[in-house]
């Protein structure tokens, strides 16, 4: 584990390869598993204030289950996740011409429509967050669905940290994030 400031990093962040192949695994992230994607309490303000921007680009399914069940759920250790529909995908998913998973909060900050481009939880993906009273865990998540980004993350040479830089920078600031560099720098020179 690495520290900076008040997070604790695994160091696989620094180690392992990883850039999405969206072709290969068609987003799979945000259909399978066992629960929605964690969102914090002022994303779900953020949503439910804009809610009515980002509808028209969800899915009538996605909709229904919005207005039956709300924008998010806890599960059984007390976490807030976006809804799910009928216990499948995530309540914001899109499907684009290709069959591809996209997200339809981004479709709709993508369109102009709000300032709100997703929950973190999805745009750091494959880094999981846990925030603990003192500091917060930063961890690689590997998924057997995720092996495509590995090898092409390998193939381009990409370490999981570069490849989700904007979302780090979005998360933990420009100052934090080049301390990673410089943390990243010194381990492997």
């Amino acid at each position: 584990m690495i520290q900076i400031d008040r997070t604790l990093i695994s160091k696989d962040i620094l180690k392992e390869k990883f850039v999405c192949d969206l072709n290969a695994c068609k987003g799979a992230c945000c259909v399978a598993g066992e629960g929605g994607a964690p969102i914090e309490d002022e994303e779900i303000e953020q949503v439910l204030d804009q809610l009515d921007e980002i509808k028209p680009f969800l899915r009538p399914e996605g909709i229904a289950a919005i207005e039956k069940d709300g924008v998010w759920y806890r599960d059984v250790d007390g976490e807030k996740l976006t809804t799910l529909v009928e216990g499948k995908e995530c309540a914001f998913v899109i499907f684009d011409e290709k069959g591809i998973t996209k997200c339809g909060i981004e479709a709709a900050h993508v369109a102009g429509k709000t300032d709100f481009k997703k929950p973190i939880s999805c745009h750091l993906y494959p880094i999981r967050l846990k925030k603990y009273e003192n500091f917060t865990a930063v961890n690689y998540h590997e998924w057997d669905i995720c092996q495509p980004a590995c090898a092409c993350g390998s193939e381009l040479d990409v370490k999981v940290f570069r490849f989700l830089r904007e979302p780090l920078i979005r998360e933990f600031g420009e100052e934090w994030y080049t301390k990673l560099e410089a943390a990243d720098d010194y381990l492997h020179q």
